[in-house]
C-alpha cells in the first residue's frame, strides 16, 4: 500500500512517520499542498493509497488576525487533497478538531451534534472538513482534541514552567481529553483497516479533565514540585496582550462510534505519564 503523510513536520506526523517507515512523509518545503497544481503533480507521479493529512493550522490566536492563512492550510490545502483524491481513487483520512462545536453542551459531543465553532481556527477546521466531504473522495474526518506528542505542546509547555516556578496559573473551566499523537496514529490506521468513512471522533480515553488537570497530572509524572492555581479562562486572559480567540468550554468527544469499531485510545493520564517519563530520559 502507498501511502502519503502530509504535515510531517507535526506532532502528529512525526508520530505517522516512527509507525510507518515505508510511508512518503512530506512536509510543506517538499510538498505545498497549498498549491493545487503540486499536488496533482504529486499525486501523478506517485498515486497513493491513502493519504493521512496531518498538516493544519493551528495558531489558535493567530488565526483571528490571520483567517486568509488559516484558510489556506485548513481550507484551500484540503480541498486540493480532497480533489486529487478523487481523480486518483485515494482515501483521504483528514484531521479536524474538537474546536468545530460551541462548547456549551452538558455531554460529550457525537459525530451527530451541532457544529458551532467560536473562533477562526474552529471555523476553517469545520470548512476543511466539508470540502473534503464535498469532494467526492473516499473520505475519513477523524476529530480529536488537545493532541500532545514530539514538538511543542501544552504537557512540554508545562514542565518546563514547572521546572522554573514554584506555582503556575492555569486554566480549569474548559474540559476536554489529551490526545497522544502516537496513539491517536495507531488509532487511525485501525479506523483505515476497518474500511471507515465519513465522520468519526478519536481522543483519548479516561474520564475529561481540565488544562489545570492534565498540568497537574505532567508535574506529578515528572516528579517536580510546582503547584497549579486554578483559574478561569477570563482570568487567565485578562490583561494580555494580542488577539485571543475564544475556546469551547466542554470539548469532550463522544468516542463511542469508534469504539463499536474496535477503536479505542488508552486513558489520557496513562499516556501522559509515558510521554513524561521519555522527555524526561531524552
Amino acid at each position: 500500500m502507498r501511502i502519503l503523510v502530509t504535515g510531517g513536520a507535526g506532532q502528529l506526523g512525526r508520530a505517522f512517520a516512527a509507525l510507518l517507515p515505508e510511508a512518503q512523509v512530506v512536509d510543506r518545503a517538499e510538498l505545498d499542498i497549498a498549491d493545487s497544481a503540486a499536488v496533482e503533480r504529486s499525486f501523478d507521479r506517485r498515486p497513493p493509497d491513502v493519504v493521512y493529512n496531518t498538516a493544519a493550522y493551528t495558531a489558535v490566536d493567530r488565526a483571528e488576525v490571520e483567517p486568509d492563512a488559516a484558510r489556506r492550510v485548513n481550507v484551500d490545502a484540503v480541498a486540493n487533497l480532497a480533489a486529487a483524491a478523487a481523480r486518483h481513487g485515494t482515501l483521504l483520512v483528514q484531521y479536524s478538531t474538537d474546536y468545530v462545536f460551541p462548547g456549551d453542551a452538558s455531554r460529550p459531543y457525537s459525530e451527530e451534534d451541532r457544529t458551532g465553532p467560536l473562533s477562526v481556527y474552529g471555523r476553517t477546521k469545520l470548512e476543511g472538513e466539508l470540502a473534503a466531504l464535498a469532494a467526492g473522495c473516499r473520505c475519513l474526518v477523524i476529530r480529536t482534541s488537545w493532541v500532545f506528542g514530539q514538538g511543542h505542546n501544552f504537557v512540554r509547555s508545562i514542565l518546563g514552567a514547572a521546572a522554573k516556578h514554584p506555582e503556575l496559573t492555569v486554566v480549569d473551566d474548559q474540559r476536554g481529553r489529551p490526545t497522544y499523537a502516537p496513539d491517536l496514529a495507531e488509532g487511525s490506521i485501525a479506523l483505515v483497516e476497518a474500511g471507515c468513512t465519513g465522520v468519526f471522533h478519536l481522543s483519548g480515553g479516561g474520564e475529561a479533565a481540565t488544562w489545570a488537570d492534565v498540568a497537574e497530572a505532567a508535574i506529578e509524572a515528572a516528579g517536580l514540585s510546582a503547584r497549579v492555581r486554578r483559574v478561569t479562562t477570563a482570568q487567565y486572559y485578562a490583561g494580555k496582550q494580542g488577539p485571543v480567540a475564544p475556546r469551547p468550554a466542554n470539548s469532550e468527544l463522544d468516542c463511542s462510534k469508534a469504539r463499536r469499531q474496535g477503536v479505542a485510545l488508552r486513558p489520557w493520564s496513562e499516556a501522559v505519564a509515558e510521554y513524561v517519563k521519555e522527555l524526561v530520559v531524552s
